[in-house]
Formats: C-alpha cells, structure tokens, sequence
C-alpha cells in the first residue's frame, strides 16, 4: 500500500527550517565545509624521514630535468599552439630547476 503525505507533512516554512536541527546540519556541511586533512597526511607520496635539505633539493632538481627532457622530446611531434604550450610547459620546468640549482649552491656556501 502507497502512503501518502499529507498537506501537513509538506508544509515547510522558513521558521520550521531555521528551527531544525537537520536543516542546520545540512547547511552546515554544504555551506562550511570542514577543513582538508593536513596535507602532509592526504599526500601520497613522502619524502624519506631524515632526508637534508641539500638532498631534497638535489633531488627534485633531477626530477625536473626529466620532466623538461619529456616535455622537449614531446613537443618535437606536436605543431603550432599545442608544441608552444609544451614548450611554455618546459620553460616553467626549467626555470624551477633553476631556482632549486641555486637554493642548493646558497646552503652550500652557508
């Protein structure tokens, strides 16, 4: 048997929702989420405990001279705005290995 919901039971007014429990909750976890985990716990991938500075940074220098070499080898079979977005793509890589190049030589001299 179907039930059917009386005019009573449909009747919602602004006072019956800003006094409901449910209703505020709702709004609650739409309107203010709750923070993002720490993003060092939601992250997959962690450096090695113990790992210095000048090693991390060795290191993700090394990371994006691979990532500028794909991106170079990549753009090679592409043409026109896809090959510079490619390239745009490299620069940007390189010009962080840059900087990483020089954060390791400035701890060193420290």
């Amino acid at each position: 048997m179907k039930q059917t919901l009386s005019e009573k039971d449909l009747t919602l007014d602004n006072e019956s929702l800003s006094n409901s429990d449910a209703a505020r909750r709702a709004l609650d976890f739409y309107l203010n989420p709750s923070p993002p985990a720490d993003s060092a716990q939601a992250s997959w991938l962690v450096p090695r405990e113990g790992l210095d500075q000048t090693r991390t940074a060795e290191h993700a220098t090394e990371l994006l001279r691979w990532a500028a070499a794909t991106a170079h080898e990549s753009a090679n079979g592409l043409q026109g705005t896809q090959r510079d977005q490619v390239l745009a793509v490299a620069h940007m890589v390189n010009t962080a290995r840059t900087v990483f190049e020089h954060l390791s030589v400035t701890q060193q001299r420290s």
